[in-house]
Order: C-alpha cells, then sequence, then structure tokens
C-alpha cells in the first residue's frame, strides 16, 4: 500500500517485528493491486514470490484457481483458531465450500456523501439523507443552483456490482459464482438497467455532473462545493471530512437503492491476505503467525482509525480507541451501521470470477456509453454482458 496507508502499514510491520524476535517481516510495496496481481501471476511455477500477498477482493478466484495458496483455513483447524469474532460479512466473502481461503484485512463498502450545509440551504433535511434512487433525483434538482450541481458518481464498476448487490440482484450466474464457476454475466439484469436509466435521466435534467471514472475527481468537486452529494468507499471518510474541514459539515447515508428493490445490500470490498504454498512450513506458519497479528483487536482498532477501513473483527469495537474516533468521526456510525443491516445473501457475498479485473472496465465502459447517450442502458448492458460471459468462457476452458 502507498501513502498514508502505506505507512501505517509500515508502523503495524515495525511493532510485529520488534514483538517477535524470531520472526522478520518485510514489507515491499509492488504497486497498484492489479501491477502486483500481475507481478504475482509472472512469478508462478518458482521461488521468487512473496510468501504472503495482499490481493483485492475480485482477485479470489483468480487466486484459488492459480492452486498456489494455501487455505488460511488450514492453519484454523490445526490450532482451533476462534474465528467468531470475525465480522460475518467479511468473512463469507472470503469463503469458498465452507473454508476461508484467505485472511481479511482491510475491508471497506461504498456510502454516501452529502453537503449537510447545502442541504440546509435548499430546504432539505440535513439529518435525512436521500435512501432510495427517488430520493436522491429529487434532493440533486433541489440541490442545483448557481455554481453547484446535486450529485456526481465516479463512472465506478465497483459501485454498479454494489447498485445490483443492494437490490439482492446476482451479477454472475450460478449463484453469483459460488454455488458452481460462473459461465455468464448478469449485469445486464433489470436491476443494472434500472440503475442507468436513473443515472441518466438525472444526467438529463442536468442535476448530475459526469466527471469521468476517477473517484478523486468527484471528491475533489465535492470538497470544492461544486456538487452536494457523491458516492465514495468508507475508507475515503477521515480524507472527505478533512477536506471540507472549514467551509461545511460533512454527512453520510447508505448507499440507495430504488423504493421497489428487493433485499440486498453492500459486499465489501477492499483486499485480503493470501498464503503461498511454494514456501517453506517454517515460513507459512511464522506467515501465519503474523496474520493473527494483523487479525488482532487492538491492531484491527490502530488500522481502522488511522485509515477508515473496517476493523475485520467486532471486538476492535470495544477498544477505546475505536469509540474515541467515532465520536470524533459519527459519520463512520454510517458504514458500521450499513454493514451489519446487510442482508446475507448470495447477491450481497459478492460475485466471483477470474476476469474480474476485465469485466470491471467492460462494465464502466458501458456505463460510459449510456451517460453519452450513444447506448439504451439495455443495449449497453447486453454488450457488456456478452463481452464478459465471452471472457468467462474462455478463462474457465484454462483452468483445470
Amino acid at each position: 500500500m502507498s501513502g498514508e496507508l502505506g505507512t501505517v502499514a509500515d508502523k503495524l510491520i515495525s511493532d510485529f517485528n520488534a514483538a517477535h524476535q524470531d520472526i522478520q517481516v518485510e514489507g515491499v510495496f509492488q504497486g497498484t493491486y492489479d501491477e502486483s496481481l500481475n507481478k504475482l501471476k509472472a512469478s508462478l511455477g518458482s521461488n521468487s514470490g512473496p510468501t504472503m500477498i495482499q490481493v483485492y477482493e475480485i482477485g479470489s478466484r483468480f487466486m484459488m484457481d492459480t492452486k498456489a495458496i494455501r487455505p488460511v483455513q488450514d492453519f484454523m483447524d490445526a490450532e482451533q483458531y476462534d474465528i467468531s469474532s470475525l465480522e460475518p460479512n467479511i468473512k463469507n466473502y472470503y469463503t469458498f465450500d465452507d473454508k476461508l481461503y484467505s485472511m481479511p484485512f482491510n475491508s471497506s463498502n461504498p456510502i454516501l456523501y452529502y453537503n449537510k450545509d447545502a442541504f440546509k440551504a435548499a430546504g432539505l433535511d440535513p439529518e435525512n439523507p436521500p435512501k432510495t434512487y427517488e430520493e436522491v433525483a429529487l434532493a440533486a434538482k433541489a440541490l442545483t443552483t448557481g455554481s453547484q450541481t446535486g450529485a456526481s458518481f465516479a463512472i465506478y464498476g465497483w459501485f454498479m456490482e454494489q447498485f445490483l448487490a443492494n437490490q439482492g440482484a446476482e451479477l454472475l450466474n450460478n449463484g453469483n459464482g459460488r454455488t458452481s464457476s460462473a459461465t455468464a454475466s448478469q449485469v445486464n439484469d433489470a436491476a443494472g438497467v434500472k440503475t442507468l436509466a436513473w443515472w441518466k435521466q438525472m444526467l438529463d435534467d442536468k442535476v448530475v455532473l459526469n466527471l469521468g471514472r476517477k473517484t478523486d475527481d468527484t471528491k475533489k468537486a465535492f470538497a470544492a462545493g461544486q456538487i452536494a452529494m457523491t458516492l465514495d468507499s468508507t475508507a475515503s471518510l477521515r480524507g472527505i471530512v478533512s477536506a471540507a474541514e472549514g467551509k461545511f459539515e460533512v454527512g453520510t447515508g447508505f448507499l440507495p437503492k430504488p423504493a421497489d428493490g428487493g433485499d440486498g445490500g453492500v459486499i465489501i470490498g477492499g483486499a485480503s491476505l493470501w498464503l503461498m504454498n511454494n514456501k517453506s512450513e517454517a515460513e507459512q506458519q511464522a506467515a501465519w503467525t503474523f496474520m493473527k497479528y494483523l487479525a488482532e483487536p487492538q491492531t484491527q482498532a490502530n488500522w481502522h482509525v488511522n485509515t477508515g477501513y473496517f476493523p475485520v473483527t467486532t471486538k476492535a469495537y470495544d477498544e477505546p480507541v475505536v469509540k474515541e474516533n467515532l465520536e470524533k468521526y459519527p459519520q463512520f456510525q454510517t458504514a458500521v451501521d450499513q454493514l451489519h443491516q446487510t442482508t446475507a445473501n448470495l447477491a450481497t457475498q459478492g460475485a466471483v470470477m477470474g476476469v474480474f479485473p476485465e469485466a470491471r472496465q467492460l462494465t464502466e465502459t458501458a456505463i460510459e456509453e449510456v451517460l453519452n447517450g450513444t447506448k439504451t442502458p439495455q443495449e449497453a448492458l447486453d454488450k457488456a454482458a456478452s463481452e464478459i460471459s465471452s471472457k468467462i468462457e474462455t478463462y474457465n476452458r484454462t483452468v483445470k
């Protein structure tokens, strides 16, 4: 991890090393999640790779299919490691065939951020953010005035995945790729079409801005008062609140869904830690010891308050530093409540496929086509679903 996140991660490593003279962990930054995974792919079949690697959640299917990893469940079973305090929704994401394959580490989900001062000025209740697509559209209209536009959402495939899950819709067939390997994309489900129709209508009504694919751009626009609502990760909360300090008060709300949307909720984002099976038993055991340290309540509490990622263990919420952080950033309670109120089903457990990064790019292209007016929501998503399904088919043929 880079930047401030990397600094916090390095501190966790140094603290661990100081307390474990017989184990020394070396953290090596390997670029973005995509870059890191590509480097791992290049090292497969040799002994040059890491003992443990942090992989983003959408890389889970690929990691399992490499057959180069050792499930952390093996270590848990060997010593009867207690996982009862692991957050159920986080644990469920990384569980396949009743086996936990990797150790959750940095977890997040998307929430609605809004300008409370702008809400007051528009005659909206600053303590009652919009919860449905319909309410978001009405609020965006009321908030659009002068140099301020109601909202902007980055063209981000992760958001589209979340919008579907929030309606209880599965992104892939075969139980979202969990009852058996996925063979087809369902991004063109009615839930996806409804989402893009809502988004495009707000754009046409000039109450939403299209600022492209980068969440950095929507964050900057929000902090500048150019837009009054946006979507972003819970991991961005501290930065967003800090950027608005002295200018306006930031409010947070649940990810919206249609008024008639089905039971669902949010999917866990972020990353987990995977153990490679080509290292000695001693190295694997040492890595497992480090993983356990990272999952301890106090470690997770410190990680949470310094980054904004969820604690992966519920016991972390009992730590004084977490309670103090919630007093300082009450907006984070929204994220905690949203996580805990998510309905557990295959939609919210999250989709798994070996070509997830490519699928996300194709979904973003579909969103762009709709917002640019070159395709209808159904046309764009049908095309994306077909292309994603083709990539899944090709990938599945390579996995033995």
